[in-house]
């Protein structure tokens, strides 16, 4: 699974930093960045977890 965050809706909320640092962090501006975007099999869980709690729904998968 590939991953990635929308710069346009993202709003800097942080669940998905929370839910996965692994795989995304914040910018120095506040913003949410995949910084992985190929997610290993055993971060999946996570990042859809962090894909159905993203308030902005800025978040997406391929």
């Amino acid at each position: 699974m590939r991953v990635s965050v929308d710069d346009q809706r993202c709003r800097g909320h942080g669940v998905c930093v929370t839910l996965c640092p692994e795989v995304f962090s914040l910018t120095d501006d506040g913003y949410a960045e995949a910084i992985e975007s190929e997610v290993p099999t055993e971060l999946e869980a996570a990042v859809g977890e962090a894909i159905d709690c993203c308030p902005e729904q800025a978040i997406s998968k391929t």
